[in-house]
């Protein structure tokens, strides 16, 4: 008599069940966040690597209003001189520009001749509030303040660039006729933010890294 049963031979015991493989972990993922992880945590103690430095320079700034005045300019003229007293011999303005100066309106810059082939220099003779006003400064003796001359470095420019150091000027103690005086500056105009970037940088990481966590117990439990 011929058997006519199905062969199944090979073919899962009814009620097993197939429920396919397994899901892989996720190796690609996990290094990619691995790595972003690491690189925001390098970021945090590359800002408090900036901080040690910010307040040594703060440190060495902060003496220097305090030190005899000096020639300006007086090159090499580097950071290491701002806040220093000088004195310089505008002979002739060659160009006045009107920069933005926060509450105290406008601020009026000259560009100085020292000579026929003299560096020349940047001075800030004063603030005015109207930015059509129009200097009659004819030149001279200046004394002040060295400080940071005005930026127009864009943002995007100044993050993706090549860093170069910034201009100096002068900043007059006696404001140029029919102009307000200017404010002198200061230590504490520069900002020290390190250690807060440090912090955000170290929260980004730890933030990014629950979330990933979250998301794998998640997956997990589906599967």
């Amino acid at each position: 008599m011929t058997d006519t049963r199905p062969d199944t031979a090979g073919q899962p015991a009814p009620g097993r069940g197939d429920k396919g493989p397994a899901k892989r972990f996720p190796v690609l993922a996990t290094l990619l966040v691995a790595l972003a992880v690491a690189a925001m945590i390098a970021l945090g103690f590359w800002q408090l690597q900036r901080r040690t430095e910010k307040l040594a320079l703060l440190r060495e700034l902060s003496a220097n209003p305090a030190k005899p005045p000096i020639a300006f300019p007086n090159p090499p003229i580097g950071e290491d001189l701002l806040f220093r007293r000088a004195s310089a011999m505008c002979l002739e303005p060659v160009k006045f520009s009107i920069e933005g100066a926060g509450s105290a309106g406008f601020r009026v810059v000259a560009q100085c001749k020292t000579g026929a082939e003299g560096p020349g220099f940047a001075v800030q003779i004063g603030t005015t509030r109207d930015p059509a006003f129009r200097p009659q400064w004819s030149g001279g003796m200046v004394s002040g303040t060295i400080s940071h001359a005005p930026s127009h470095v864009s943002l995007i420019a100044g993050l993706f660039g090549k860093a170069a150091p910034r201009t100096l000027l002068l900043v007059a103690a006696t404001p140029a006729p029919g102009l307000a005086a200017n404010a002198m500056p200061s230590v504490d105009s520069i900002p020290n933010n390190h250690l807060a970037y440090a912090v955000q940088w170290f929260l980004f990481a730890g933030v990014a890294l629950v979330i990933y966590l979250l998301a794998l117990r998640r997956r997990r439990r589906k599967h």
